[in-house]
């Protein structure tokens, strides 16, 4: 390796490896602002915030790695464009593709590195990061409980004076508010000296034995002019246990895209095979559908042979005349109810399979994305790489208003590409290279004008037009006014 390429790869790697850990910092402060509610005021110790942290980690780094390597490759270009190092090189028959030759190696390599890590390290630390946020109650059954407050746990508001234990699961002055079903009913409120929380991983279920306590239920008389004297009934009890489902203990938002499923959790091989069983799946029901509404409808699967000959009723034209007003109207109802029937069952089973549709899309969509995280690296260096050194401006100013509103743009499309195909509003392929098919040509633009010497726009190109129709107007004008 020359000394200008060692020169070249050591200043990138430096500007890359800073530009990374800042970036990478900032998004992981994003994570914990995103996950605080889970985090705070729950008594997890730093263990447990530890491997929350490292499991969510992994799931940034396509948000950083292209972002770093553009900053890094406009603030290492920018840099040496304005300290006159690219003059020199160019003046000693150095061109731009020469001295970019063993970055792009780098670039290369790290693309590789980036496809493995998507492939296997993200959806690994993504299965580990959705089951440890559903199963850190079973670590820690008392974080969801703070000490003198009321707390939401499922069906119950909770509210201990004091807890303690080696898991915060001796709890000590339990006030317990039961919340009303659906139909508004009676209202329970318990209370008791002493309680324990008794979990097991085994089980999905979570004891509350609470010791040495009473129970006050509200009473709803049949009399409304009884319900003024607000009657209650009052129970003592020496040990009662109520059951609390763990996923309502830590209960998870699965609204939110990022864990709303487990295309996430697989590589290629395992995204692939997935697809084949959920294509299969939908092809089967709508054949099972079809010859369901056949034979509902009255179709026969199968026409008559070509050499059968149908055999021939003379009907009525009014096939209604044949029956009774009575039965007309039974005959009416049961053929509108049919319909209705049908309809339903038509439209049921196309939301059914636009859902199947859309899981297909968002899995078509994670297998791809495996592929476009390596290749977005190589596009940010070519768009990063030239544009620094046409700008010839290095340091943090400049090149990170051009990093940001490239990344931004980035990033927009992609995110409106994913959505819209998995609605179906185009394909998953498309969806999820759009953003890199939109700034190819951005790259191919300012690689061409940077090898030439050009700057990032030729203003000869629209000053030139409009100086010379101002000259042919003068030309045509002053004369005139001269022999005047």
């Amino acid at each position: 390796m020359k000394i200008l390429d060692k020169y070249l790869l050591k200043t990138f790697l430096l500007t890359f490896t800073t530009v990374f850990v800042i970036l990478f910092f900032i998004f992981i402060l994003q994570t914990v602002w995103l996950f605080i509610s889970e985090l705070a005021g729950k008594d997890l110790d730093l263990i447990l915030v530890v491997k929350f942290l490292l499991f969510s980690m992994p799931r940034i780094i396509p948000l950083v790695l292209p972002l770093s390597v553009l900053l890094a490759s406009i603030m290492t270009f920018g840099n040496l464009a304005e300290n006159y190092e690219f003059a020199a090189m160019k003046s000693s028959g150095i061109s731009l593709q020469r001295a970019m030759r063993v970055l792009i190696i780098f670039i290369f390599v790290l693309s590789i590195v980036a496809f493995w890590f998507a492939n296997n390290v993200i959806p690994y630390a993504e299965f580990k990061f959705v089951n440890f946020r559903k199963n850190i109650a079973q670590a820690k059954p008392a974080m969801a409980i703070v000490e003198g407050q009321f707390n939401d746990v499922g069906f119950y508001n909770i509210k201990v004076v004091k807890k303690s234990g080696e898991n915060g699961n001796k709890l000590t002055e339990v006030t317990i508010h039961e919340k009303p079903n659906n139909m508004g009913e009676n209202k329970t409120v318990i209370k008791s000296k002493t309680g324990e929380l008794i979990s097991s991983e085994k089980s999905s279920i979570l004891k509350l034995v609470l010791n040495d306590g009473y129970y006050y239920q509200d009473v709803t008389p049949k009399k409304y002019e009884d319900r003024a004297k607000l009657p209650f009934v009052k129970g003592k009890f020496k040990k009662q246990i109520i059951n609390i489902d763990l996923s309502e203990l830590n209960k998870v938002d699965d609204s939110k895209e990022s864990i709303a499923g487990t295309n996430a959790m697989l590589n290629v091989n395992e995204l692939r095979y997935t697809l084949d069983s959920l294509n299969k799946n939908i092809d089967n029901e709508i054949v099972s559908f079809s010859e369901n509404i056949n034979q509902r409808v009255g179709i026969r699967k199968y026409p008559s042979p070509p050499g059968a000959k149908p055999k021939k009723k003379q009907l009525p034209n009014n096939l209604m005349s044949m029956y009774s007003n009575k039965d007309k109207v039974d005959i009416l109802k049961m053929a509108g109810s049919n319909v209705t029937s049908n309809i339903y069952s038509i439209e049921t089973t196309q939301r059914d399979l636009k859902d199947k549709q859309r899981e297909i899309n968002k899995h078509l969509s994670a297998l791809y994305e495996k592929f476009v995280i390596a290749f977005a690296c190589f596009l940010m260096f070519f768009i990063g790489a030239p544009l620094g050194a046409i700008i010839r401006k290095g340091g943090l100013g400049l090149p990170i208003v051009f990093a940001v509103l490239i990344f931004i743009t980035f990033h927009f499309i992609n995110t409106f590409g994913k959505r819209l195909s998995q609605e179906g509003g185009m394909t998953p392929f498309m969806g999820s290279w759009m953003s890199s098919f939109i700034l190819l040509p951005l790259a191919v633009l300012l690689t061409y004008r940077a090898t030439n010497d050009n700057g990032l726009i030729n203003f000869d190109a629209i000053t030139t037009p409009i100086s010379q129709l101002f000259q042919k107007i003068s030309e045509r004008f002053l004369p005139a006014q001269k022999q005047q």
